[in-house]
């Protein structure tokens, strides 16, 4: 990875953190990332309403697989936050690195150099003793926060994947829009991702106080839903160019700022282990950025 990409992953893992924490902060995390959707869908909108922009048959069916991905991406991650602590939930969603090569070599065509593996080794490693650090018994380990945590991470090994096939073949292709393709992409997983995790949200969420909730957190959702922009952004524009594996890798990072901001706004009391862990992650950061 350049510099340059290092430092938009590293950016995006800050927003990323400060987002999921917005998330894990809210009353209800199923209402609160339900009322992104309804404070994003109007932009979405007049977004792909203006402006000249086409997408080639290549594209749609890795984009229709981004968005289911996504959609139950939101719905996992909201069930883990309402049942589960953000520095147990978020260490497990985030262990990416450890699953994405083994789908990545095969699907995109990727190789890892000796010191980007090992580097994606430590990042794995920084992250489960963060979490495995904390001594948790058994059946706190299956518990239902866990369970959706596990499964919130099967969706960020697949959209991975999405995101990065969808930007190869954006990056191919001439782009007349005014918005950059990254910022594009993320209106189009924005609008048909809240599409599909709308009607999921509504059946689980609380419907009878959503108006209320709508008047109220309206502004805080909005906040919410333009940190994700940047982040997504972010990390969709160095997935044009750099190794999915490094980069999923690397945004780890934000493993790290989510202990900070678990501190600093949920009063949580960061540990050894998780700060060990997140010494680790930063180290293999590291070895990422200056692996070949």
């Amino acid at each position: 990875m350049t510099a340059a990409e290092l430092a938009m992953v590293l950016l995006s893992a800050l927003l990323h953190a400060s987002w999921s924490a917005s998330i894990k902060g809210s009353a209800d995390p199923m209402q609160f990332n339900l009322l992104q959707v309804v404070v994003a869908a109007p932009v979405c909108v007049a977004i792909l309403a203006t402006g000249e922009w086409r997408l080639t048959p290549g594209v749609l069916p890795w984009l229709a697989a981004a968005c289911i991905v996504h959609a139950l991406y939101f719905y996992c991650l909201s069930r883990a936050y309402a049942r589960a602590d953000l520095s147990l939930v978020y260490p497990i969603a985030r262990s990416t690195p450890a699953f994405l090569p083994v789908v990545a070599m095969p699907l995109l065509g990727e190789s890892l150099s000796l010191v980007g593996g090992l580097g994606i080794a430590v990042v794995v490693a920084g992250i489960w003793i963060v979490h495995w650090g904390e001594g948790r018994t058994g059946r706190r380990w299956l518990g239902p926060g866990m369970v959706f945590a596990y499964l919130t991470l099967l969706t960020t090994v697949g959209y991975a994947v999405t995101d990065k096939a969808v930007m190869v073949r954006l990056a191919a292709t001439d782009w007349p829009h005014l918005l950059p393709r990254a910022l594009f992409f993320f209106v189009l997983l924005e609008l048909g991702a809240g599409l599909l995790f709308a009607p999921l949200a509504w059946l689980h969420g609380d419907r009878k106080s959503f108006g209320a909730a709508l008047r109220r957190t309206a502004p805080r959702a909005g906040f919410a839903v333009v940190v994700s922009a940047c982040s997504y952004g972010l990390i969709l524009q160095a997935l044009r160019t750099a190794p999915a594996s490094y980069v999923v890798a690397a945004r780890q990072t934000s493993v790290l700022f989510a202990l900070g901001l678990g501190a600093l706004l949920l009063g949580e009391r960061p540990t050894r282990p998780r700060i060990a862990g997140a010494a680790a992650t930063v180290l293999g950061v590291i070895l990422i950025g200056i692996a070949p």
